[in-house]
């Protein structure tokens, strides 16, 4: 008992005396990886499938990571997504016109181990989450009335409405994998530059949705607005809901727009990351 106690005694005083502190700021872009289907593209002659990852964009990230040895260590991040647009319905038809895209805004957490197989060359790999954030649905509707239609406003024939809303979709906090393969250059004993390719595994499932903002004009082939405001946030149109709930069953009874029924949308992608990192002096090396 007495060996094993100085043992690890031993072990903790030479882990302490290496250890070492350092922390790093990147930023980087990173493109969609096993993209699934977000929507669709229809024109009169035929309908495409729109496909990608809402983990596509802009990323920037804030990492602490502490070293145990020469080797082993272990890291902390936080970083921000500003995702790209991404298509989910582009309609172009005479008689209607929809431009809608989604792009994420998340902040997400991520712990891992790092290894060092050489002095500039390292790799680490660990657990991914979404703690925070959104994916931004931002829609545009121009429908073309039908003559029918257009008469019964009083309009001529031609009249059109046009919708602009903006809905915000929330997902349950997801667990998800990232690994990243690193070079640094040391620049002098504390900082150094790095570049490193980034992989991060990860799928959302939605919770629920809000529309921000709603408004539909009747418009006037001349393109005057005989009505502004015809539809509202506090006014919306049979068929749409303030906030939805997203659920795994539904019955086919259900005519309850506010529920529906959840789908898993992708986050994954592959990223090139440059940063800087500052090392605090270890022990060791502290006179």
């Amino acid at each position: 008992m007495i060996k094993r106690i100085l043992f690890l005694g031993i072990l903790l005083l030479s882990t302490m005396s290496y250890a070492q502190f350092q922390i790093s700021a990147s930023t980087g872009y990173a493109i969609g990886s096993a993209g699934m289907k977000l929507g669709e593209e229809i024109n009169s002659t035929k309908t495409t499938n729109t496909y990608g990852s809402y983990g596509e964009g802009l990323n920037f990230q804030i990492r602490g990571t502490y070293f145990f040895n020469d080797t082993f260590g272990a890291d902390v991040s936080l970083g921000y997504l500003h995702g790209a647009d991404q298509t989910v319905s582009k309609v172009d038809l005479e008689s209607q016109q929809v431009d809608a895209i989604a792009r994420a805004r998340a902040f997400g957490a991520s712990a891992s181990i790092v290894y060092k197989f050489t002095n500039n060359v390292y790799g680490r790999f660990g657990a991914l989450i979404k703690i925070a954030g959104k994916t931004e649905a931002v829609v545009s509707n121009t429908a073309v009335f039908s003559d029918e239609e257009a008469a019964a406003f009083g309009l001529p024939s031609g009249s059109y409405s046009e919708t602009n809303y903006v809905e915000d979709f929330h997902g349950v906090f997801p667990l998800g994998f990232v690994a990243a393969l690193g070079y640094k250059h040391d620049l002098d004993k504390n900082f150094s530059l790095f570049v490193e390719a980034e992989y991060y595994g990860i799928s959302l499932k939605r919770k629920d949705s809000e529309i921000q903002s709603f408004n539909t004009n009747i418009v006037m082939p001349d393109g005057t607005v005989a009505v502004e405001g015809f539809y509202s946030i506090d006014n919306l149109p049979a068929g749409y809901s303030k906030k939805t709930t997203y659920v795994d069953d539904l019955a086919h009874t259900n005519t309850d727009s506010s529920k529906e029924l959840s789908v898993k949308v992708p986050y994954s992608s592959f990223g090139l990351n440059f940063g800087v990192t500052y090392k605090f002096n270890s022990p060791s090396k502290t006179e």
